[in-house]
């Protein structure tokens, strides 16, 4: 269970490295080469870019609450032993 949690954070951190390159900033950007005239054209300058917008959102918020289970997941199996109760 621990490898497929971390391989789907894997494929979050990517789709969400792709989400921010993507992104339109003020001077420019790579929206143009992947496409983006064409999401332009079909959703309206406006549109695409709150589109982006909330799939980056999105994808942010999933790769914390993944990051968070799993580390609840590793650490959950685990209890702190006190040495003066063991001795």
């Amino acid at each position: 269970m621990l490898t497929a949690m971390t391989v789907l954070i894997a494929l979050v951190c990517v789709l969400l490295m792709g989400a921010v390159l993507i992104q339109n900033p003020k001077g420019g950007g790579v929206d143009s080469t992947f496409g983006g005239s064409q999401a332009n054209q079909m959703f309206g300058a406006a549109k695409s870019t709150d589109f982006i917008e909330k799939v980056t959102w999105y994808l942010a918020i999933a790769l914390g609450v993944l990051c968070i289970i799993t580390a609840l997941m590793v650490g959950g199996g685990t209890e702190a032993v006190d040495p003066l109760l063991s001795q």
